[in-house]
């Protein structure tokens, strides 16, 4: 997982590297509590309706999703996760790292996540 400012790359140039790459590109928006970020990932994702939206859910979802991605016939993802301030000082932030980066390691080539850290 990398992790920039908003400051070292826009959005947009991220997005132009990723297809520039062969990569489809997920964006995940910002949210800035726990509970937020793991609803937003479930949504952008379309994680089952049975989604605990607790973190050993995240995890295991994630995986199904990079499972999903490896059988789909389709260019590897670049996911693209947007970080307040806000929720960086949340204790979860660590863990949740965490996970996308065991998701990421997992995966292999087809799953790459890139955090941008907003002001």
């Amino acid at each position: 997982m990398k992790i920039y400012s908003a400051d070292t790359w826009t959005l947009d140039e991220l997005r132009e590297q990723v297809s520039d790459a062969g990569r489809r590109t997920i964006l995940v928006p910002p949210a800035d509590s726990k509970t937020g970020v793991l609803e937003v990932f479930g949504q952008v994702l379309d994680f089952p309706e049975y989604y605990g939206v607790n973190l050993d859910a995240l995890n295991d979802s994630l995986h199904d999703f990079v499972d999903s991605v490896a059988d789909d016939d389709q260019p590897p993802v670049t996911m693209i996760w947007q970080v307040p301030a806000v929720y960086r000082a949340d204790r979860s932030f660590g863990v949740v790292c965490e996970i996308l980066q065991d998701a990421e390691a997992y995966a292999g080539r087809d799953l790459a996540i890139i955090a941008v850290c907003l002001p």
